[in-house]
């Protein structure tokens, strides 16, 4: 038998599914008489809410969110954390935090455990690759379980926060074409990232508006950490290959590669210019100011928290939202013409 949705209730009660989710909460929003029928609606057909409906059942301070990370590791999700716990602690939510380590099937766990303990909403940034099964998402959405992407899913219709990692990526790889450099390679993130592929696509479109041939030799996959981006940038400077400069899918990678630079006696940017992606705060502490993309992670842990906190008070629409925020290229002292 077909489980009883919110939609089935504000269908029977004739009512919006906003209007039931404020009487499930409690919220003094619904005159008594449209109150009373919404409850009498839920009684006859038995309708068992799940995860923020409940709450209005289950004592105040049950209130709590879960945030599923890709990397444990990553301080670009401590900077996100903050943000998310800022908007969560203003409204009294605790906020749970889970690491798929980049597992597909670690990350479905995570997220089965987080809806079945009762977590009123979730803020995920979903393993995405040609081979995902992302039922458990399409799961998520059947149980009327809140939720909110910090990667855009094609298919799936959810509130989404992210930037245009496409023209982030080309920006940072104008910047570069701008200073004369000509023999440009790319250290690719991991193949479960979307954002990988984006910024990929980012440096193909930067390409083809230069005179320069775009071609795939001059990606490289280098996963996301420091110590991957190490032993690739050691890897390829080891050998003879013309390279003046490096995009990095992340700044961990970008560091990971300056070591390598260094330990190679080359330098940077004299020898070899950087470009990152992300501005992690830590940057401040190195001796070589990275040029990189500032992603306002910080502002897209709130406001990935706001979108999930309408849905969980009733305050939203019946429409995902979809918001883009501004990267921004910093230019620092690791990028400079070829010699």
């Amino acid at each position: 038998m077909k489980d009883v949705t919110i939609d089935d209730v504000a269908d029977h009660a004739g009512v919006s599914k906003s209007t039931v989710s404020a009487v499930i909460n409690d919220r003094d929003v619904v005159k008594n008489s449209t109150r009373q029928r919404v409850l009498d609606t839920i009684e006859k057909l038995d309708y068992r809410p799940r995860g923020s409906a409940r709450r209005g059942f289950r004592a105040p301070n049950g209130q709590s969110l879960g945030f599923v990370i890709k990397e444990a590791d990553n301080p670009y999700y401590s900077e996100v954390l903050v943000g998310i716990q800022e908007v969560a602690n203003e409204q009294g939510y605790l906020t749970f935090v889970s690491s798929s380590e980049g597992d597909f099937d670690t990350e479905k766990q995570i997220i089965d455990q987080f809806s079945n303990k009762d977590l009123d909403g979730l803020i995920i940034t979903p393993i995405l690759n040609e081979n995902t099964d992302l039922s458990h998402i399409f799961e998520l959405k059947r149980n009327n379980i809140p939720f909110v992407l910090l990667e855009g899913i094609r298919g799936i219709q959810a509130n989404l926060v992210d930037i245009d990692n496409v023209e982030a990526s080309s920006r940072a790889i104008r910047h570069l074409l701008d200073l004369g450099h000509e023999h440009i390679i790319h250290l690719a993130g991991p193949e479960y990232s979307k954002h990988s592929s984006e910024r990929v696509a980012g440096i193909r479109r930067a390409f083809s508006r230069s005179p320069l041939i775009f071609d795939d030799e001059i990606v490289l996959p280098a996963g996301d950490s420091f110590e991957e981006g190490y032993r690739t940038a050691l890897d390829h400077f080891s050998e003879d290959v013309p390279t003046t400069a490096v995009t990095c899918y992340n700044d961990l990678v970008a560091l990971g590669t300056m070591k390598a630079l260094r330990e190679l006696g080359l330098s940077v940017p004299d020898d070899v210019s950087v470009v990152g992606f992300d501005d992690l705060n830590m940057l401040d502490y190195f001796p070589i100011p990275l040029t990189t993309v500032r992603v306002p992670k910080r502002l897209m842990g709130r406001k990935a928290t706001e979108l999930l906190l309408n849905q969980l008070q009733g305050n939203g629409t019946d429409t995902c939202q979809r918001i883009s925020l501004e990267a921004e290229l910093i230019e620092r002292s690791s990028t400079a013409p070829p010699r």
